[in-house]
């Protein structure tokens, strides 16, 4: 709301200018920013939760599961029947 509240000016209009000849400079504008501010997070808040939800679709598609440990145990017994080596695993 602190965000919002900012924006707005007390007989402040719209900064929308509708005729370019008009430039009168008692003219109070509201600032737009803080509004566009607002609406990015947003958009990129739904954006980031709808990627997370898609990559844990898949994930539930592929395994059956969500659980982690699950998931690991799963990989680990892939890894040791198809004799392949881990290459998430760093050697320090």
């Amino acid at each position: 709301m602190f965000y919002i509240s900012i924006g707005k000016i007390t007989g402040g209009t719209a900064p929308i200018l509708l005729d370019k000849s008009y430039s009168n400079s008692e003219v109070v504008y509201s600032n737009p920013l803080p509004h566009v501010l607002i609406l990015t997070a947003i958009v990129v808040g739904i954006a980031t939760t709808s990627l997370g939800l898609a990559l844990i679709i898949k994930i539930r598609e592929e395994y059956d599961t969500v659980e982690e440990d699950d998931i690991q145990k799963m990989d680990e017994k892939d890894l040791k029947t198809n004799n392949k080596k881990n290459v998430l695993e760093f050697k320090s």
